[in-house]
């Protein structure tokens, strides 16, 4: 099992709702207004009157097969508009309850 955090602009909410539902991703975890800046070309997304915009975060814990083809996802919705900005971040679990 892995898990995968999904942050994006919110301006991407319904496209990663779409995704998670295409692939048959049901259990997640959701924070909204989550403040931020990218690494490399991101503007800062705080929620405030100098950088109005937010993020989002996603979080599911997945079989190992589907995670190349939510990050494939990823990968395409990234690159309909690279400032808009969503990142995917896979981690292993070792164990759950």
């Amino acid at each position: 099992m892995k898990a995968v955090m999904i942050v994006f602009n919110q301006a991407n909410t319904e496209r990663v709702e779409f995704i998670l539902d295409r692939l048959q991703i049901r259990g997640y975890t959701w924070w909204n207004n989550v403040h931020g800046r990218g690494t490399e070309t991101g503007d800062p997304r705080k929620g405030t009157h100098t950088w109005p915009e937010l993020n989002s975060a996603a979080m599911a814990v997945i079989p190992d097969e589907k995670v190349p083809e939510l990050l494939d996802c990823i990968k395409k919705l990234d690159a309909i508009n690279k400032e808009i900005g969503v990142r995917a971040f896979v981690w292993n679990i070792e164990d759950s309850v």
